[in-house]
């Protein structure tokens, strides 16, 4: 591997003048799981690697009034040890749990894992379903963007030169909602995912749903969530058949923006099948 510089800073502030300096063309540095296999892999486009992995700032997971605040530089194990996190963002929980064995998850990040933006990335189903945005600063001050806005295609984001993901914020889910993370890979083991959808669903006291959202992964474009399912789900009593017609709804939906390909026969039937269990274990039916 060739030679590269290496610092750490220990403020944004100073993580911001190091990525500005003009004597170097640098990268920022987190967990370091995709960036150094990328490196072994690719000749390296960067001078120097600027670690942000130890920021106090980049490290919060908190609430504050009706929303969660988790930094960039929180890492996946950090995630499944959150109380917080397990009683409002379970979905996210379920992914951290599938990122990889413990020594990826106790080093790899959220902020890189979106920022890295594979299409595979197991953390941006379930920050698209909880309507997270990220919080951005540079050069040019601070700004926030939404995940489904940051995130525009393939290993591409709408981050500026410079920039970096300091945290995401959402909204805490209403009362009663469930939120679940499903997915499905080449092997039964930690992998990455083929296909995978985060879903999140609330009742009414009638028992219809009044509350949901479809959030699959990998098989669009770029992250989004899945509309046209949440329509046909509100105001519904939640049953086998209604989850069924959901994931059938999304398998549609999916090949009118993706087209047809090489794969589209297995995604459609997988991604059906997915977001029908998801549904279930959302609105806790019996499977």
């Amino acid at each position: 591997m060739p030679m590269f510089d290496y610092v750490r800073a220990h403020s944004i502030k100073e993580a911001i003048g190091l990525l500005s300096d003009p004597r170097y063309v640098s990268r920022l540095l987190a967990g370091g799981t995709d960036i150094l296999v990328q490196a072994r892999r690719a000749p390296i486009m960067f001078q120097r690697l600027v670690d942000v992995s130890r920021v106090p700032e980049m490290k919060v997971i908190e609430r504050r009034g009706d929303e969660i605040y988790i930094g960039a530089a929180v890492t996946y194990t950090e995630i499944l040890e959150s109380e917080l996190l397990n009683a409002h963002a379970a979905c996210l929980v379920e992914a951290s749990r599938t990122v990889g064995g413990p020594a990826i998850a106790n080093a790899a990040t959220l902020g890189g894992n979106i920022a890295n933006a594979a299409r595979c990335a197991d953390g941006i189903p379930p920050l698209v379903c909880l309507d997270a945005t990220a919080h951005v600063r540079g050069p040019d001050g601070a700004r926030a963007v939404p995940v489904v806005e940051l995130v525009s295609g393939q290993r591409q984001t709408t981050l500026q030169p410079n920039e970096l993901i300091t945290h995401f914020s959402f909204p805490v889910l209403p009362s009663g909602a469930r939120s679940v993370f499903l997915k499905v890979g080449p092997r039964n083991a930690p992998t990455l995912a083929r296909i995978s959808v985060a879903t999140a669903g609330a009742l009414s006291q009638e028992g219809r749903i009044q509350f949901a959202r479809v959030a699959p992964g990998v098989v669009f474009p770029r992250p989004q969530r899945c509309i046209e399912v949440e329509n046909l789900l509100i105001g519904e009593r939640p049953d086998a058949a209604l989850c069924a017609k959901a994931g059938a709804k999304a398998a549609q939906v999916m090949i009118e923006i993706a087209g047809q390909h090489w794969s589209t026969n297995y995604d459609a039937i997988a991604l059906r099948g997915l977001v029908a269990r998801a549904l279930r274990r959302t609105f806790q039916l019996e499977e």
